[in-house]
């Protein structure tokens, strides 16, 4: 059977950048931070006291007040980005192509939020089991991909996707395959997640992977720098349309960028550390080339997983030095984290749109936060992490990479077309 090709045609995103994907975008190459002090609830009592927050962030002209109550966050955030995906890919759905349109989505944590409101109220309360019928519903992951089906009436294959910060990763490669299969002809992707709660931040300071750079919350996200202490959690929404290339050019749509490619791998090593030896992300990443039928030459951009701590940073610029040798000097590396902070579920797609807008428009976003004297002894800062400024390039091939608790790996490679 002749592989069917793939490509992007409908972007979508909510994020601490911006709330919409040109604006999102924007921010990116001008190397803007979204972190800034917690809103959404007192974190004085935490040792974090600031996020990456999707700031005024309003649902009610997509969604009715009645069924937004009856949605966690990260369901909201799901539904909003795809909303743009779609709108973007300009695809009118109606009963002759319903069913060859579904939706694969990616989410960490689900609805952490829900989860607290449930168990505040019985706590506070008279100790009465008195949980709202929509509980269960609104913390449920896989009522991310649930609620977009149901909002534009997609009827192809619909499930969940969750791998910690590779489930949006994971979830582009479910899609991504279902359409090689003949599944389906479009796909709606991505991923969501609303981690930033009283529990979120409690529960990663625990396990010392937030920065406590209080004093500074939009220098705190510092990728491959001497000083990092951790990533800065975020919230939002990404969304993707795939699309079968030759459906797409039947209907005249746009198109971002090809997606050729992907790996899978597991480390097989900790629950929440990264194998320091780098080995299953150097795997992956040659899974991805594989699978696309690229050498190492082609590739022009890595998105890495960056996401500014001590072990994680060390460990993927080493996979990276291994799989390609001296060409990696040649390749702009970069991590959009130091700018949107860790999306958790979310990220992979986050970092997905970052690629595919980089292809279609020739410039790599920078990696923000470094000082030339800030520097790790144990990195190689021959690489091109891309620092400070966004740096235009014709991108053939660029590779985007997601490292997940529990060492779920991925890896996404995409083309220019």
């Amino acid at each position: 059977m002749k592989e069917r090709r793939i490509v992007i045609t409908g972007l979508g995103a909510i994020t601490p950048l911006g709330n919409d994907v040109p604006t999102t975008w924007e921010a990116l190459l001008k190397g803007k931070s979204g972190a800034a002090a917690i809103t959404e609830f007192d974190a004085t009592q935490c040792k974090t006291h600031f996020a990456c927050e999707v700031k005024n962030f309003d649902c009610s002209s997509l969604i009715d007040h009645k069924t937004a109550h009856r949605m966690d966050r990260y369901a909201q955030l799901a539904v909003c980005s795809a909303d743009e995906a779609l709108r973007d890919a300009a695809i009118n759905i109606d009963a002759s192509n319903a069913s060859r349109i579904g939706v694969i989505w990616g989410g960490g944590m689900g609805g952490l939020i829900s989860f607290e409101e449930g168990w505040r109220a019985f706590v506070e309360g008279d100790g009465v089991p008195n949980f709202s019928p929509f509980y269960i519903p609104k913390a449920l992951i896989s009522m991310g991909a649930g609620h977009i089906s149901l909002f534009f009436g997609l009827k192809g294959p619909s499930f969940a996707v969750t791998s910690a910060c590779a489930s949006s990763s994971h979830a582009i490669i479910e899609a991504l395959d279902t359409i090689r299969l003949g599944r389906a002809d479009m796909m709606v992707t991505g991923g969501s997640d609303a981690d930033v709660t009283f529990s979120g931040i409690g529960g990663f300071n625990a396990l010392r992977a937030l920065s406590t750079r209080n004093d500074s919350p939009e220098t705190a996200s510092r990728p491959f720098s001497a000083s990092r202490d951790g990533f800065v959690l975020a919230e939002g929404g990404v969304a993707l349309v795939l699309e079968e290339y030759e459906h797409a050019k039947a209907r005249g749509a746009k198109i971002y960028a090809e997606l050729v490619g992907a790996g899978m791998t597991s480390d097989a090593y900790h629950m929440t550390a990264p194998d320091p030896n780098g080995t299953e992300a150097e795997h992956v990443m040659r899974l991805a080339m594989e699978d696309a039928g690229i050498s190492s030459l082609q590739v022009d951009y890595i998105n890495t997983h960056g996401t500014s701590t001590q072990l994680g940073d060390l460990a993927e610029v080493n996979a990276i030095l291994r799989v390609f040798g001296e060409d990696a000097y040649r390749i702009n590396l970069d991590s959009t984290k130091s700018m949107t902070g860790h999306m958790l579920g979310a990220s992979g797609a986050m970092e997905a749109l970052a690629c595919a807008l980089a292809v279609h428009h020739g410039i790599v976003p920078p990696t923000i936060n470094h000082d030339e004297n800030d520097l790790d002894e144990h990195i190689d800062y021959r690489l091109n992490f891309t620092f400070g400024k966004a740096q235009k390039r014709d991108i053939r091939y660029a590779l985007s990479n997601s490292f997940g608790f529990g060492g779920h790996n991925a890896c996404l490679a995409f083309a220019k077309i």
